[in-house]
Formats: structure tokens, sequence, C-alpha cells
């Protein structure tokens, strides 16, 4: 008689904790809005980035085919951010050669003779600079050696300054690292052990004693 009040304690206590228990969805919350900070934190703090581009085409010489000129336009992009072109164009840029090599990429395409050169800098009109520069350099070098090509490279436009900044916006940064903290916390549920199931059967105390087993009571019925 005295224990009932006792296990109806014990379930009360049970019920209590699981209401007050930290849910097991907490890590998704958390983790978002970390990655959110965290987003929001690298689009205030990090530099501005401009991009400016300017295009160089290659054109076939009388006796040149248009494929000779495509093949050539592809072998001028690999040589646009070699050495000996970025230390010619240094001077114009106003950027060493070492770090010239860091802030211009260079992009051409299988299906037209154009060359796309890219300078990259914390001011619009540096990144302008650099563009520029690399493409007179390489215009010079592949018209230097235009009658062995047969190949003459013409600049097609100029870089100007760009008006905003290429790297990502704060709200995209802020929302990109929303999303990445959510899947971390949603890859850390997956992983994360489960707790075991309670339920009030768990609780239920043992029948008490001198109760047959099922064994015993099959054998009474035998007998009788």
């Amino acid at each position: 008689m005295t224990d009932a009040p006792k296990e109806e304690l014990d379930t009360r206590r049970i019920f209590r904790r699981r209401r007050f228990a930290t849910p097991v969805w907490w890590p998704l919350p958390v983790c978002a809005l970390v990655g959110l900070a965290g987003g929001a934190a690298y689009g205030v703090l990090a530099p501005r980035a401009y991009d400016a581009t300017s295009y160089v085409v290659a054109v076939p010489e009388t006796g040149s085919d248009a494929a000779t000129a495509l093949g050539f336009a592809q072998a001028y992009g690999r040589i646009s951010t070699s050495t000996a072109t970025l230390a010619y164009a240094q001077t114009a840029a106003g950027v060493p050669a070492r770090t010239l090599g860091r802030h211009v990429r260079t992009e051409t395409s299988p299906e037209s003779p154009m060359i796309g050169i890219t300078g990259t800098a914390t001011r619009p009109g540096k990144a302008a600079d650099i563009a520029n520069a690399v493409a007179d350099a390489l215009t010079l070098s592949g018209n230097g050696a235009a009658k062995n090509t047969g190949v003459r490279l013409v600049l097609f436009s100029q870089a100007v300054a760009p008006s905003t900044a290429a790297s990502p916006s704060r709200p995209l940064a802020a929302a990109v690292g929303g999303c990445a903290g959510g899947l971390v916390g949603a890859l850390a549920l997956l992983v994360r052990p489960r707790r075991k199931q309670w339920s009030p059967a768990s609780n239920v105390p043992a029948p008490a004693g001198n109760v047959p087993a099922p064994a015993e009571l099959a054998q009474v019925k035998e007998h009788v």
C-alpha cells in the first residue's frame, strides 16, 4: 500500500524532467545561428574585391584560316599569365610581377578566338589597370611573332573600373553561413546516438512474489 504513492511520485518526476529537458533537435538551430553569425561577420570584415575584364581577339593574317586563329587564342590565353608577360606588364600595372600573378586570370573558349583577361583588386580603378596592362603586354608579345604564327592579336575591349564589388554581398554571405550551419546541425542529429524511449510501462513494478510462472500454470492444468 505504501509503494503506490512512491511510484506515482517517481512517475511525476520523470514527466517533469522530460518536460523541461533540452530537445534532441537543439543542434540544428544552434548551428544555424552560429553559421548565420559567421557569415554576417565575414560579409562585414572581408575586404571588398573588384573585377575588371579586357578582351583580346586573335585575327588570322592573310593565308591563315579561322581554325589557326582559334588554336593560337588558346595558346596565348595560357601564356598571358606567364613570367615574361607579367614582367612586361608590371610597370604599367604598378604591381610587382609576383603580386600581379595573383591578381589576374585568363579565360578562353574553344568556340571563339577571344581571350578574356580579368584583373582583381581592392579598388575598381586598380583592377582595370591590371587587366589593361596584361592585355597590352600580351598583344605586343603576340604581334611580335605574327609573321611566324600567321595570327595577329587585336585589343577588342579595354577594361573599365567596375561600379560594384565582385565579392558576395553581406546578406548573401549571412544566408550562405546560415545554410551551412543548418547543414552541419542536421548532420550532427544524424550521427548522434539516440535516447532510449521511455514509457510508463517501464516503471510498472514487477508482480508480487508467489505468483506462478506460465510454465507452472501449464503443469497445474495438466494435473487437473
